[in-house]
């Protein structure tokens, strides 16, 4: 690995060339970076959007855009990111257009001049620093409240009237507010895409609305959006051919998905391969570029007999690129961190230079034989918004640790 302070920036790494050689007056690593590593700082393609390298943003709440509006604080906080090496930012939820949308106060809206304006700027400042970005588009469905916020003034909704089972939190979604979520999500895509954005991310994981429609514990419909595995993929479906229909053909658009639930840790969509590739081949062939696979840990193997993670199982099953993410370069799991779960089956860094590159060889070398393409990158961000060049440099042990006291601010 790098000596510790080399650094001329990760653009060396950014031509797949493991074997550069720095021009400037700065030592040469004694010990080169494994060809592995350099794989993260290649470029990416995805529906012609060149990323510069494969390092993703993770879109992370952070409730700092008072009335929906994003401020220059938010562009700023984005922009230190791209400057700091990451290739694709994926932005923090955002609210369509949509009375049950957010469940806090100060959740960014895509949607509405000033809100969009802001984002305009914030898209203009990770262009200016060589970064791509894409809005995430989210709606909370059932759970209204977060981290012991207040609940925002409005009935949730859900596909069943279930914030999980057996907990009821209203009635089942009509026609008429399936229509109305799917066009809300379709104009959200429009907006992103005019305000400058280079894709998006439709948020389909965490036991959020799309989610609750996936999982059999909050849909339990028996129309045509209710049913067995894949025909709870229906309402997915018509909001991911609503926005292509509405963005074009060449406007990149991803779908995050998870097995796990806010509402239940343990829940799993599809429990076998096969299980998981029903579920999957409705939602690529409805216009989806990419799937963002949501694991707690990355290193865990999705299912028993194979090392494949999630994003491994979607990428041979699909075809189509995917992206890892779960407690990269961590200390100790980040639930854990939050003091949400107790601590169970860790694999934490030891918060050392060498734990820490331990870590990502073992991500580089999923990474280098094809399990996906793309790697994101959480709560570690927003500890370190250079986390990307230190990572470059080898520079593992200059790494800032995150704690939840890193929530409370935009550094």
């Amino acid at each position: 690995m790098g000596e510790p302070g080399y650094n001329d920036g990760c653009s060396r790494f950014q031509g797949g060339d493991p074997n550069w050689v720095s021009k400037s007056s700065l030592p040469i690593p004694t010990n080169p970076m494994p060809a592995s590593i350099a794989q993260l700082f290649t470029p990416f393609t995805l529906n012609g959007l060149t990323l510069p390298n494969r390092i993703v943003m993770a879109p992370m709440t952070r409730n700092f855009s008072p009335g929906g509006i994003p401020g220059p604080d938010v562009a700023a906080y984005y922009r230190r990111r791209a400057e700091g090496g990451v290739g694709l930012i994926l932005t923090e939820g955002t609210s369509p257009n949509h009375p049950q949308a957010a469940n806090m106060p100060r959740i960014p809206h895509i949607y509405g001049e000033e809100a969009l304006a802001g984002w305009s700027r914030v898209v203009a400042g990770v262009h200016a620093a060589g970064g791509r970005i894409f809005s995430q588009l989210w709606h909370v469905g059932a759970v209204q409240s977060q981290g012991g916020s207040p609940k925002l003034p409005v009935a949730p909704i859900s596909p069943s009237g279930l914030l999980k089972p057996d907990t009821r939190v209203g009635e089942p979604m009509t026609q008429a507010d399936i229509d109305a979520v799917i066009e809300a999500f379709a104009q959200g895509a429009e907006s992103a895409q005019r305000a400058g954005f280079d894709g998006i991310e439709i948020h389909g994981a965490h036991g959020y609305i799309i989610d609750e429609f996936f999982w059999d514990g909050t849909n339990r419909r028996t129309d045509k959006y209710g049913g067995d595995l894949v025909q709870r993929t229906r309402f997915a479906v018509e909001i991911i051919r609503e926005c292509r229909r509405r963005t074009g053909p060449n406007f990149p658009i991803l779908l995050r998905f998870s097995q796990w639930k806010g509402q239940e840790y343990t829940a799993r969509l599809a429990t076998t391969p096969q299980e998981l590739a029903r579920f999957l081949e409705p939602l690529a062939a409805a216009g989806l570029d990419a799937f963002h696979c949501s694991t707690r840990r990355f290193w865990e193997p999705e299912f028993e007999g194979s090392d494949l993670n999630l994003a491994g199982w979607t990428k041979k099953l699909t075809g189509k690129p995917t992206i890892t993410v779960g407690s990269v370069t961590l200390d100790v799991d980040f639930m854990v961190s939050l003091g949400r779960v107790p601590a169970q089956r860790p694999e934490p860094t030891g918060g050392d230079g060498a734990g820490r590159a331990a870590h990502m060889d073992r991500l580089a070398e999923m990474l280098a034989r094809g399990d996906f393409d793309l790697v994101a990158v959480g709560r570690a961000l927003l500890a370190d918004p250079d986390w990307a060049a230190k990572v470059c440099d080898g520079r593992f042990s200059e790494l800032n640790s995150f704690s939840p006291e890193t929530l409370k601010t935009l550094v």
